[in-house]
């Protein structure tokens, strides 16, 4: 079974469908969050950025390994 949640474009994931549009809003509104979070703790600007990049790329891996996996596929004819 193959789920398409996801279409490829480029090296972009493009959401497909309702779940992939909410997984993306998903993965966006946490990325706003955990910003807001470490921007709260730190003590300056280069701190802030410095942790959100990190948290940054751990999101965009998640969210690419997702949509990898249920992206829809090419028809081999």
């Amino acid at each position: 079974m193959k789920l398409n949640w996801f279409t490829r474009k480029g090296i972009i994931y493009w959401p497909a469908s309702v779940i992939g549009w909410v997984i993306l809003v998903i993965a966006a509104a946490f990325a706003i969050y955990t910003f807001i979070d470490i921007d709260s703790r730190s003590h300056s600007v280069s701190d802030t950025l410095t942790n959100f990049v990190f948290n940054l790329l751990l999101i965009g891996l998640v969210y690419t390994i997702i949509a990898y996996f249920t992206e829809a596929g090419k028809k081999v004819d």
